[in-house]
C-alpha cells in the first residue's frame, strides 16, 4: 500500500500544470509505488462564451504560451489557434475514465494535454476521440460514459473541492485564484496525505521542484530514494510513453541541453513548438501516462 496519497487538482488546458509534468515524473521516479495519485478536475472554462466574456482571445493565448514555453521548457505550439476552446469536455473525458476505466485515467489526461499544447482544439470531438485511442479506450464508449449522470455529478464534486482549498492553502493566497464564491486552487495544486496518520499538506499552485520534494520526503520518512537514471533510454523505457526533453532532464537531474544531446543519440523526436517528444521506437506521443 502507498505511504502517501496525492490529490492533484488540474485541468488539461492549464499550461502551468503541463509545465509541472517533469516534476511529477521525477517524484514518481524517486518514490515509485510509495505514492498514489488521484486527479481532480478544476474545470477552468465551461464553454467558449465564458472565455469570450473574460476578453482573453487567441492572440493573448499565443503570447502566454510563448512566454511559458520559453520559461519552463515544455513543448508548446505557440501559433494562434483558430478559436478558443473550453476545457469542460476534456475534463469530462478524464472523469469518465476515472469512474469507468481508472487504470486509463492518467493516459487520457496526458494525451489531452499533449494534443492541446501541440495545437489541437481541446473541446473538439476529434481531440477527445484521439485521446481515447491513445489511452487504449474505445472513443464511442468514452463518449457514452461522458454523457452519464455519474460523470456530471463527479465533475461538480471536483469543481466544488477545487473551490474549497483547505485552510493551510490560504497561507499562500497568491497561489490561488479568485472566483465568484471566493478562492480556488490553481493548476496544479496538490493535497498530500500521509496514509498512516492522515496528516495533510497543501501545495497550491505551480512550485519549484524542491518544494514538492521536501514535502514528500517529510511524509515518507526513512525511505531511500532512487538514484538518478543511468541513461535517458532508461527513463523512456520506464515511462513507456514519449517524453519531452525537459521531462527527461528533470528525471535524470541534468541540464536541458545535455538531456537533448543524449536523447539525440538514441531516440527519435516528434517536433512540437521549440522542442518535441522523444521515443525509442519512433512512435508519436500516443501511449501517454
Amino acid at each position: 500500500m502507498a505511504d502517501v496519497q496525492i490529490t492533484e487538482y488540474t485541468d488539461p488546458a492549464c499550461p502551468w500544470a503541463y509545465s509541472a509534468e517533469p516534476f511529477r515524473q521525477r517524484l514518481n521516479w524517486l518514490y515509485g509505488d510509495r505514492l498514489e495519485w488521484q486527479v481532480r478536475m478544476v474545470v477552468l472554462s465551461e464553454d467558449t462564451a465564458e472565455l469570450a466574456e473574460r476578453g482573453f482571445g487567441v492572440e493573448q493565448l499565443s503570447g502566454a504560451y510563448r512566454m511559458i514555453a520559453r520559461d519552463h521548457g515544455m513543448p508548446i505550439d505557440t501559433s494562434e489557434r483558430p478559436r478558443m476552446a473550453a476545457s469542460r469536455p476534456a475534463c469530462e473525458a478524464v472523469v469518465a475514465a476515472r469512474l469507468h476505466a481508472p487504470d486509463h485515467t492518467r493516459a487520457v489526461l496526458r494525451s489531452l494535454r499533449v494534443r492541446n499544447f501541440a495545437g489541437e482544439l481541446l473541446d473538439a470531438p476529434g481531440t477527445i476521440a484521439g485521446a481515447a485511442r491513445d489511452a487504449g479506450l474505445d472513443p464511442a464508449q468514452l463518449t457514452t460514459w461522458m454523457a452519464g449522470h455519474d460523470v456530471r455529478a463527479a465533475i461538480e464534486e471536483d469543481k466544488a473541492l477545487a473551490r474549497a482549498p483547505i485552510p493551510a492553502a490560504r497561507v499562500l493566497d497568491h497561489k490561488l485564484a479568485n472566483w465568484s464564491g471566493g478562492m480556488r486552487y490553481t493548476c496544479p495544486s496538490y493535497e498530500i496525505v500521509r496514509v498512516a496518520d492522515g496528516v495533510k499538506i497543501a501545495v497550491p499552485g505551480f512550485q519549484p521542484f524542491p518544494v514538492y520534494d521536501v514535502v514528500t520526503a517529510n511524509l515518507v520518512p526513512g525511505v531511500d530514494r532512487r538514484d538518478p537514471p543511468e541513461s535517458v533510454e532508461e527513463v523512456l523505457a520506464w515511462t513507456g510513453t514519449p517524453l519531452a526533453t525537459k521531462e527527461v532532464a528533470v528525471v535524470c537531474d541534468v541540464g536541458f541541453a545535455e538531456a537533448r544531446e543524449r536523447l539525440g543519440r538514441v531516440a527519435v523526436e516528434q517536433h512540437v513548438g521549440a522542442d518535441g517528444f522523444w521515443t525509442l521506437d519512433g512512435a508519436g506521443p500516443a501511449r501517454a501516462v
